[in-house]
């Protein structure tokens, strides 16, 4: 018997094989859409999945500005900000941020669900995110994937 079939084997940089995945926004729940889009950029959805290497794919996100938010969350929710000096703390609400940057809130809730460490911050840089339905990476030519077929 050959006991060699039987390792385990680990992805590296080399052996990453990286996709574009395209994702419409427009009425999604934002939280479901940030757990799932956190899930493709980790890679958790791949047979090759390994913690300590950037094996996710580039997730494209268009239409941010037209999320939902359940509940009284538009009003309630609070996105808090610290310049540093003495009382130099700022609370916006999720409509305030929504008419100031609204790519920020998608961005701000799958960041929450990526690792805090340097290969979070990794992962990030495979994030993109677009207010419109227009994106710069048409040239990837990425697939575009339904988020109700992700489990």
């Amino acid at each position: 018997m050959d006991t060699l079939s039987y390792k385990t084997i680990s992805a590296n940089q080399e052996t990453v094989t990286k996709e574009w995945v395209l994702i419409d926004a427009e009425n999604e729940v934002l939280g479901r859409l940030a757990s799932k889009a956190a899930m493709l950029l980790r890679g958790k959805l791949k047979p090759s999945y390994t913690p300590h290497v950037d094996c996710g794919d580039n997730v494209v996100v268009v239409n941010a500005e037209k999320i939902r938010l359940t509940g009284n969350k538009w009003a309630d929710k609070e996105y808090i900000t610290h310049s540093g000096y003495p009382g130099g703390q700022k609370i916006m609400t999720a409509t305030q941020v929504k008419m100031k940057k609204p790519a920020s809130l998608v961005e701000e809730a799958i960041r929450g669900m990526l690792p805090k460490n340097k290969l979070g911050s990794q992962l990030f840089r495979n994030l993109y995110v677009y207010a419109g339905p227009e994106h710069n990476q048409e040239a990837q030519k990425p697939r575009k994937i339904n988020l109700n077929e992700i489990k």
